[in-house]
């Protein structure tokens, strides 16, 4: 993938090469014409006979209607659960699609609930699409960060499941962006992140590391808020459903393997998945969880560029958790973005744009390929960040704080 840069006051000026322009184009229309082919002919959203197909989306819409009839704690009941999410198709299905998100994500619930079901789905995808597009061009800092988000191979899996992952891209994406030039709003990103709190443990870290207190306060003032408020429109008696629920739904994904085990895109389902036990897979994602604990922390108290500072949370967090599929790899656009951000800001690296293209490649080969690929992809990235931070490890202006001529060199920590 080549890519022309122009340094200058200003965000850099990107210019692809026209035939990765072209492979980006063929992407974006692919996808969606994949995406339009699955509707008309009935594997998406509805059946040829117009009945309402079961994805994982139906949990949120079904979780909205128990608690607008005042039962929210049951959502938590895997049995219960499954009994709505029938009534919200009005027909059964094989398997069950269970809630295990934090009380808090029962308001998006609940208003998407507002709507019928297919109007919330296609409703909830066209809200967190555009944000995690605008996330990607700001980090990017030009207009070519619209197609390259657009282009990016993780968003079908998203979309045809319904899932989240737009928003945590989004969220996460926009943090960082706004840490250095506005903390108080990047640590409301933040909280808002809450709602996946496994993809969150490395934050406090890395904001700890970095000495971003403003935006650790203004995190946890959101996530406490957003707790109360839920518990208030709730009842308490729903968080302590699901502080119950989480070593049952443990238990039963990372445990029993409710999920197959090549959807888990982590070293614990990779170890699962070639025939290894639980105790063999726990130890390997507990080891890389640490390794990436502690190489996010190396990297936020070094005196590196910011982008490679963002670019190694986001992908820390991802191969941190043992409990990630390949809709949460959304976030994974993150990092890459960053990466061509820092490409831009203080010169590539060789290698690092074919490394990003066979990180693409891997995920876009999942539905051909049923095995832990993300992981793979994920894996690409670290290792493409390991080699920025090891070849550029000085810092460069950041573009997220502009600095005044003559009063802040390129080495002066933004204040905080």
């Amino acid at each position: 993938m080549a890519l022309a840069v122009h340094t200058s006051d200003r965000p850099a000026d990107f210019h692809l090469a026209r035939p990765v322009e072209l492979i980006c184009f063929a992407l974006c229309v692919a996808q969606a014409v994949y995406v339009a082919a699955s509707f008309m002919q009935g594997s998406w959203l509805v059946d040829p006979s117009g009945q309402a197909i079961a994805t994982d989306f139906v949990n949120v819409w079904a979780a909205g209607r128990q608690s607008l009839d005042g039962q929210a704690a049951a959502v938590y009941d895997v049995a219960l659960h499954k009994t709505a999410e029938a009534a919200a198709l009005g027909d059964d299905f094989d398997g069950e699609y269970p809630w295990i998100y934090p009380p808090t994500f029962l308001f998006v619930a609940v208003l998407l609930s507002l709507l019928p079901y297919v109007a919330a789905n296609v409703a909830w995808m066209l809200l967190t699409l555009p944000a995690y597009v605008a996330a990607v061009r700001a980090i990017i800092g030009h207009r070519v960060g619209i197609l390259l988000a657009c282009a990016y191979p993780g968003l079908l899996a998203n979309v045809m499941a319904g899932q989240n992952g737009f928003a945590t891209a989004a969220l996460f994406g926009g943090a960082l962006v706004l840490l250095q030039r506005s903390p108080i709003v990047a640590g409301c990103l933040i909280g808002l992140l809450s709602f996946k709190p496994h993809l969150g443990v490395l934050i406090p870290l890395a904001l700890i590391a970095g000495g971003h207190w403003r935006a650790i306060a203004a995190a946890a003032v959101t996530v406490a808020v957003l707790a109360l408020a839920s518990a208030g429109a709730f009842g308490f008696d729903t968080w302590a459903a699901f502080f119950h629920s989480l070593a049952s739904g443990s238990t039963a994904t990372l445990e029993q393997g409710r999920a197959e085990w090549a959807k888990l895109q982590s070293v614990f389902g990779l170890v699962r998945m070639m025939g290894g036990g639980n105790a063999l897979a726990c130890a390997a994602q507990g080891a890389l969880a640490g390794a990436a604990a502690i190489a996010v922390c190396v990297v936020w108290r070094s005196k590196g560029a910011f982008e490679v500072k963002a670019a190694a949370l986001v992908t820390g967090a991802l191969l941190a958790t043992p409990y990630i599929f390949l809709y949460d790899l959304v976030a994974l656009a993150v990092p890459m973005a960053f990466l061509l951000r820092a490409g831009a800001e203080g010169g590539r690296v060789p290698g690092e744009m074919m490394g990003l293209a066979l990180a693409c490649l891997l995920i876009l080969i999942f539905p051909l390929v049923k095995a832990p690929v993300g992981f793979a992809a994920v894996l690409v990235v670290a290792i493409l960040i390991a080699r920025r931070a090891i070849f550029s490890p000085t810092d460069h202006a950041s573009p997220f704080v502009p600095a005044q001529a003559g009063t802040q060199g390129p080495h002066t920590p933004p204040s905080r």
